[in-house]
């Protein structure tokens, strides 16, 4: 039986394996993932169609892969385990001399797994940003004690790093490559402008607080500020349509739709999955599609559903402390919206100096379809609605 690539989008011809989840000889079970494959939008496991197992593996970790492509041929399990015996006898009829292994060679480094090490060894590598498999074990079995880390730590010149290795050269994944290529294009196509503006978070901080534990008892999920932000961007981009529209060839596509894309960071770069029909969700129903897209976004099963059809984008790099930032737009879209972190700063409130929670806004816009005037009332709109959020939780 052959192991194919499975059709993942209209759009998608060509696949990357990343990773084999299983070597050949290895039984699995119906439906086991076998193999991690990447595209440039996502990251897919490839499950098996029956019990059996791996027989030869056709495109190895790396290569790239053609949509209905052959990645491995498949056994079942019974003849792979005659063909383990008979490589067992085979062994026995032509017994092969044995290296001869000195002292030498057993105090060598070892590599490493590093779900080997005890808790305590562990802990004072990651503490140390250390590498287990550059650490030398004193011990026959070759596994490392709290005295080897130590040993390692206290002699400079073990930790100092050959200039061999001192540059690392790693092919661009799918993924990256897309981001490279989208973020120069929408810098290369779209005139792109960034306004700013401050908020103060005073309002929507104590309906949290007051709020947050009936939420969490309703929805199961907490009430973040992202739901607060989602809902202003909404109501602002029916207020300003052209922020909501795109330019398609000669053409400007007024769209009367809300579909807001949230920039997820994950290991493998930047996601951005969209919430459908934003305008028809309750403050709730945000908040649960928020956690459930971050979550596929994190563990690598977002579907191509999940990252198209977007209008809008809202990008948070307040959660990796950021202050004040200009993102750049998401093609074909026409604008994004950065939130930063908030920070308490002396502010003038009716002509006395108070401390708020404030936070920078950055708007950055496609000035080919937007102007300057609709950028600042967008952004105006945005801030007035959070500094205000009655408006948006009785909408008006």
């Amino acid at each position: 039986m052959e192991l194919i690539v499975p059709t993942l989008g209209e759009s998608i011809t060509e696949a990357t394996v990343s990773k084999w989840l299983k070597k050949v000889g290895d039984s699995f079970e119906a439906d086991e993932p076998l193999v991690e494959i990447e595209t440039d939008k996502i990251t897919v496991e490839v499950p098996a169609p029956s019990a059996g197992s791996i027989s030869e593996i056709k495109v190895e970790e790396g290569a790239d892969v053609n949509i209905g492509g052959v990645l491995a041929l498949l056994g079942d399990k019974k003849s792979t385990n005659g063909s383990a015996s008979a490589k067992k006898v085979q062994t026995k009829e032509t017994p092969k001399e044995q290296p001869k292994v000195d002292k030498e060679v057993a105090s060598s480094p070892v590599n490493l797994d590093k779900t080997k090490l005890s808790p305590s060894v562990q802990k004072l590598v990651d503490e140390n940003n250390l590498s287990a498999e550059k650490i030398s074990s004193s011990r026959s079995d070759g596994r490392l004690t709290k005295e080897d880390v130590i040993n390692f730590i206290n002699n400079p010149s073990a930790k100092q790093t050959p200039s061999k290795e001192r540059e690392e050269v790693v092919k661009m994944s799918k993924i990256r490559k897309t981001i490279a290529k989208r973020l120069k294009e929408s810098q290369n196509t779209a005139a792109i402008l960034t306004t700013f503006n401050e908020v103060d978070m005073s309002e929507i901080i104590k309906v949290r607080e007051s709020k947050k534990e009936d939420f969490m008892e309703r929805y199961g999920v907490k009430l973040g500020f992202m739901s607060f932000f989602v809902k202003a961007v909404v109501t602002s981009l029916q207020e300003f349509p052209a922020v909501n529209a795109e330019i398609r060839d000669e053409n400007i596509i007024y769209k009367n739709h809300f579909d807001i894309g949230i920039a997820v960071g994950t290991e493998k770069g930047l996601v951005v999955p969209v919430l459908k029909d934003a305008d028809a969700m309750t403050f709730g129903d945000i908040e649960q599609n928020i956690v459930e897209l971050s979550t596929k976004a994190k563990e690598g099963s977002l579907t191509m559903d999940d990252l198209t059809g977007g209008t809008f984008t809202i990008s948070n790099g307040g959660v990796y402390g950021s202050m004040l930032s200009t993102p750049i737009i998401n093609r074909p879209q026409s604008g994004i919206l950065g939130m930063h972190n908030i920070q308490k700063r002396a502010v003038v409130v009716d002509d006395e100096v108070v401390i708020r929670p404030m936070m920078y806004l950055a708007f950055s816009y496609d000035h080919r379809i937007i102007d300057g005037k609709e950028s600042v009332g967008f952004l105006v709109s945005i801030k007035s609605l959070l500094e205000n959020p009655s408006k948006l939780i009785l909408g008006v």
